[in-house]
């Protein structure tokens, strides 16, 4: 069945058949994704994907070349500040109304000085995932809401001998160890930085610090896969939670629900769900890391980009697309999905969904990413003992210093 996403089939409602429109996004994609969308609007689509690292590096070197990518292609959270400042992307302002950004309440992400540069498609904000089955071997019947409960359970799964490292956790110097620190940042009740962008990791009581003490603490207790440091986040993913290797994701990712509890691509097929967040608190928190559709600003067919984007985005493809494993970014469509019986763990995610923040309320700075590579390096030394924590948030705290200068 074509989907056609509530954009009228009739032809004098396709102003643009005929035209082609060029998208970069990472792989894997629908499909049937191009079929879809010229039965829709009439517009063909000429889809090109790759990975996400090698998406990233054609647009970046499209863009510094003074050439657009695509005439639609990948825009994530992180690149905000900087194709901001570059003036790269087209305001989407007029390209969708205001009720489609209230049910896309992550679009602020993307939002610079009131302009829109991206609408989100992937909703990729973070929970916590277990394998509910070990959890049950080893006695926990109460999922855990505190990071104290959440280390007593990791220590019965490990007693019970069920597995060895019973928390997945990435250490290696890649951007999955900058995310899972922002996440138990978050997680400690603090924030990376004041509004004046000044650091607020530094002091021992502080939660940045306290975040990177408790990932070298899991460590030391055995509870982390030594291994780790040399991990990325989605081989620790696909290679231990997906195997029942391990039993808690620390840094979850609600879109891998779907091929974990599917007996033909997993192991541990209908013992995975997602919990919130747990806290030290026990009042959950989270941040979002969209992955958004954005316009270069010499795009060739910037008029039919528009219709893929809108047409990508709605409600009726979100919820078809959630079959794909793409998590909707539209509330409506996640709430539609829940009411289905379709939206698996949908009552943790429902429950975490209104508490995701954005990590840099402002926008991602335009030094994101030397500022995440220190961070990554700086964790990956102190996890092979080079390094203290003190030393690696001095490190960390003088890179984002120096990053700012630039």
């Amino acid at each position: 069945m074509a989907i056609t996403s509530g954009i009228a089939l009739a032809d004098d409602a396709k102003p643009f058949a005929g035209q082609t429109v060029s998208v970069l996004l990472p792989s894997p994609q629908d499909a049937n994704m191009a079929a879809d969308f010229e039965k829709a609007t009439g517009i063909k689509l000429d889809l090109q994907t790759a990975s996400w690292d090698d998406v990233s590096v054609k647009i970046s070197t499209a863009l510094l070349a003074g050439t657009a990518p695509a005439d639609v292609t990948e825009f994530d959270w992180s690149w905000t500040g900087q194709f901001a400042a570059a003036d790269w992307y087209t305001p989407l302002n007029d390209t969708v109304d205001a009720a489609t950004l209230d049910d896309i309440k992550g679009s602020t992400i993307f939002n610079v000085n009131g302009k829109v540069l991206a609408i989100p498609y992937t909703n990729d904000f973070r929970v916590m995932l277990v394998n509910k089955k070990q959890f049950a071997d080893a006695g926990v019947t109460v999922m855990p809401k505190t990071l104290d409960e959440l280390v007593a359970a990791a220590k019965a799964v490990k007693a019970k001998g069920i597995v060895k490292y019973p928390i997945g956790l990435p250490l290696s110097a890649t951007e999955g160890a900058s995310t899972s620190w922002y996440l138990l940042t978050k997680a400690f009740g603090g924030d990376l930085f004041d509004k004046d962008m000044k650091p607020l990791f530094m002091a021992p009581d502080s939660a940045g610090y306290k975040a990177m003490a408790f990932e070298m603490m899991l460590l030391k207790e055995g509870l982390v896969d030594p291994a780790s440091t040399g991990l990325k986040d989605s081989e620790i993913n696909e290679t231990l939670f997906a195997k029942g290797l391990t039993s808690i994701m620390i840094s979850g990712e609600p879109g891998r629900l779907g091929a974990y509890n599917d007996p033909a691509q997993s192991v541990v097929a209908g013992q995975v769900q997602a919990i919130p967040v747990a806290t030290e608190s026990g009042k959950t928190r989270s941040f979002g890391l969209l992955e958004g559709l954005g316009i270069p600003r010499n795009a060739q067919n910037p008029e039919a980009a528009k219709e893929f984007i809108k047409w990508m985005t709605s409600k009726d493809y979100q919820i078809h697309n959630y079959g794909n494993g793409v998590l909707p970014t539209r509330t409506s469509a996640l709430a539609e999905l829940q009411q289905q019986g379709k939206l698996v763990s949908g009552e943790a995610l429902v429950e975490q969904a209104p508490t995701v923040e954005a990590l840099f309320p402002s926008g991602a700075p335009a030094w994101y990413l030397q500022f995440s590579l220190a961070v990554n390096t700086s964790i990956n030394s102190a996890a092979k003992g080079e390094i203290s924590v003190d030393q690696a948030v001095q490190r960390i705290a003088e890179a984002a210093a120096e990053a700012v200068k630039q």
